[in-house]
């Protein structure tokens, strides 16, 4: 097969949408009015500003009143836990509950509230990465703030029982968060059914530009702003806003919800077919849930191979993948994901994610499929510990 490149990092961030790109060009060139100020051009952001709120409220079933921009997922996520544990709405009550496997935003976040006087519970997962609602249940105690649950991890692709869990914290009195990133615009959402109390998206998973994303707050959570300033988003973040992005991400948000079904179902067909072509390779695992995981991902253990040298030769035959196995200052880390789902440190060293989006193709696939077995083969001959 002649040599092509092919994306398949979709999970760390997506191409711009054409579409997308074009709603914002006005806004980069001849509309580039404050959305603060009151003259027509000032004006014409704001109407956009808050369309596109509107179509990110839409996405999850929100009142757009109860969406407010960000700059990323990251700070989202730091809005959330920090914002709320330091409001007046939890004072007194000084412990979190969230899971070992989450995003370093969390967990990184987490551990700084930590330092601070919070007490944090970290609990396990199962075998695939989803959280045990008993765990769970008896971890909440008479000062538990705040649950925060990724919907799904951006490692594995597991998806969690949201809906439950919301439910299970809604019954105890307890705000619940859940970092959506890797599953806003993918899988359906819907806060109000799942009752979801915050909820942190960004607009590079989902085809619309870096640098831009959001936070869901429900009407009545009080969270303490991270920025202040000159009051924009409700006094929630202040900031002149990036109306080009957000416009985006607005645009992003309108044609997923348009797409949602037929892309899941697309994309779920490709990666079956990834995943049956890379589980014919001897002592190769699917990684995550076999059903309850994000349309798009594809994530393996391959015996025998170390994870970096892996992508790198990928990469040399025009496919962008990821690996959760990083060097760092000479020695080799596993992913904390991986060995938070029970897997060893030796088979978590030859982790691959391969993460696809609407605009790969069967093609696409067939290539992954034959140069990774090719890749494979002769990094597995290099290999002292590998016996086939």
């Amino acid at each position: 097969m002649e040599d092509r490149f092919v994306y398949a990092d979709n999970a760390a961030t997506t191409p711009i949408d054409k579409r997308v790109l074009d709603k914002m060009m006005p806004f980069l060139t001849t509309e580039y009015g404050n959305a603060s100020t009151l003259y027509a051009l000032g004006q014409s952001s704001h109407r956009a500003l808050e369309e596109a709120r509107e179509q990110v409220a839409l996405l999850m079933n929100a009142d757009p009143k109860e969406i407010y921009f960000t700059g990323c997922g990251s700070e989202s996520d730091n809005m959330a836990l920090r914002g709320y544990l330091h409001s007046r709405q939890a004072k007194g009550k000084k412990h979190m509950i969230t899971s070992c496997i989450e995003h370093h935003a969390i967990l990184y976040t987490a551990q700084a509230l930590e330092k601070e006087g919070f007490e944090v519970t970290y609990l396990p997962v199962d075998e695939y990465g989803k959280v045990r609602l008993s765990d769970l249940e008896a971890a909440i105690r008479p000062d538990t703030a705040l649950v925060s649950i990724m919907f799904a991890n951006n490692e594995i692709g597991t998806v969690n029982d949201i809906a439950a869990i919301g439910k299970l914290c809604r019954e105890k009195g307890v705000i619940f968060h859940t970092d959506a990133v890797q599953a806003y615009g993918h899988v359906p959402v819907d806060v109000k059914a799942m009752n979801i109390d915050m909820l942190s998206l960004s607009g590079h998973k989902i085809n619309a530009p870096k640098g831009v994303g959001a936070i869901y707050i429900r009407r009545g959570v009080m969270v303490e702003p991270l920025i202040t300033g000159g009051g924009q988003e409700k006094n929630r973040r202040s900031g002149t806003e990036n109306i080009a992005s957000i416009v985006g991400l607005g645009e992003a948000a309108r044609i997923k919800r348009e797409n949602l079904d037929s892309e899941m179902a697309y994309l779920r067909g490709l990666s079956r077919k990834l995943i049956d072509g890379v589980l014919k390779m001897p002592q190769t695992i699917l990684t995550g849930h076999p059903t309850d995981r994000l349309p798009g991902t594809c994530s393996f253990c391959i015996n025998a191979i170390e994870g970096e040298s892996l992508v790198l030769r990928l990469d040399m035959n025009g496919i962008c993948a990821s690996t959760g196995s990083a060097c760092s200052t000479g020695s080799l880390e596993p992913s904390h994901v991986l060995l938070g789902i029970g897997l060893s440190h030796e088979i978590s060293h030859g982790s691959l994610r391969l993460t696809l989006g609407p605009q790969n193709t069967e093609e696409d696939v067939d290539y992954i499929l034959e140069r990774l077995k090719g890749v494979v083969d002769v990094l597995r001959a290099m290999s002292p510990i590998w016996h086939a």
